[in-house]
């Protein structure tokens, strides 16, 4: 469990404002601490259903969305990695791979992630063009990957 003011697994300190998922990346929104609370008893129930069974791969998806919404983007990679170890060829799991390494700013291993969804069949280019998630990553120069790969699978560019 992360409370305000404890850590992270990469060592962040928690506090009473943290990044979650908005219109506009890196813009955080206030949240009462009865919503963080709330937050961290969620995040504490899966990782106590994982550690019971460490290949529930719903609740994996649910851990990494919830680490991630509470601002410890580096566990929500975790939890994306163990995934894709358990569903190498889910686009998917990459796409979502993607989206958490953006948001820890690991704008090149997230390009190679999101391209490799790509190959593997990922085409929700809308998605693509506004998640939030991948903001940071649509205003790097690796990006420019990303676009190439659209054009050699002719799928129209975002």
């Amino acid at each position: 469990m992360h409370p305000p003011g404890s850590l992270c697994a990469d060592g962040l300190t928690l506090g009473p404002v943290f990044p979650t998922f908005g219109p506009v990346m890196g813009q955080p929104r206030r949240s009462s601490r009865q919503q963080e609370r709330d937050l961290d008893i969620e995040i504490g129930f899966i990782a106590a259903v994982l550690r019971r069974d460490p290949s529930f791969v719903e609740a994996l998806e649910v851990l990494g969305d919830l680490y991630c919404e509470r601002g410890c983007f580096a566990d929500g990679v975790q939890m994306d990695e163990r995934l894709k170890q358990l569903r190498p060829t889910d686009p998917d799991v990459r796409y979502n791979l993607a989206c958490s390494l953006t948001l820890n700013q690991e704008f090149d291993r997230a390009a190679t992630e999101l391209s490799e969804a790509l190959e593997l069949g990922y085409r929700d280019v809308q998605q693509l063009a506004k998640d939030p998630d991948l903001a940071g990553l649509r205003a790097h120069p690796a990006y420019r990957r990303i676009r190439a790969k659209l054009r050699s699978l002719k799928v129209p560019p975002v």
